[in-house]
């Protein structure tokens, strides 16, 4: 859908949601130029005022997309007390996140590019760092905590890519019964 520019100048944050948007329906093939313009309603010399090539445009989405999907949810998430709580809140916002986009899914897949390789391996292990805290703060051993919290990640990613690949996966009520059958099994002890 076409978005018109006839109000307002676009800023970086523009371009970079619209080539986060088209990597979520095409993959990095989907961060073209000339169809971001035409979906922008710009033209290309609108892109080139703020961007040298289509790698910082990537660079620019991947950022937004660094920040939308991990870091303010890691801040949402934070403001619960409880550890528990807390993980139980991350595991459901995440999987609400994965049935709204495929921007996780398209990220992975472009994973060996050059320009998706060094934030995808930095959010990954901010994401796994993230969830080893919380096992930690539930009583875990560092190494046991690491352990879950890169269990709970491969849950969390193989629901993504059933829910990408149109499988049977958590969804509605589901997605409940599912983090805490994760929860049960994750912080059981050994």
């Amino acid at each position: 859908m076409a978005v018109t520019n006839s109000t307002r100048k676009l800023t970086p944050a523009d371009w970079a949601a619209a080539a986060l948007n088209a990597i979520a329906e095409g993959g990095l093939a989907g961060v073209a130029v000339e169809p971001l313009a035409r979906r922008l309603g710009a033209t290309k010399g609108s892109f080139y005022w703020h961007f040298a090539n289509r790698e910082a445009l990537i660079d620019a989405a991947l950022a937004r997309w660094e920040q939308d999907h991990t870091e303010s949810v890691i801040v949402r998430v934070d403001q619960e007390d409880d550890p528990r709580q807390r993980l139980r809140l991350l595991l459901t916002t995440a999987l609400g996140l994965a049935h709204e986009d495929s921007i996780d899914s398209a990220v992975l897949a472009a994973g060996s590019h050059p320009v998706v390789a060094p934030v995808l391996e930095r959010v990954t292990a901010r994401r796994i760092g993230y969830l080893a805290e919380l096992f930690r703060q539930l009583g875990f051993p560092p190494a046991q905590a690491r352990d879950r919290g890169l269990l709970a990640y491969t849950a969390y990613l193989g629901q993504t890519q059933l829910i990408q690949a149109g499988l049977p996966a958590a969804q509605g009520a589901g997605v409940r019964r599912y983090v805490e059958r994760i929860l049960g099994i994750l912080t059981a002890p050994e």
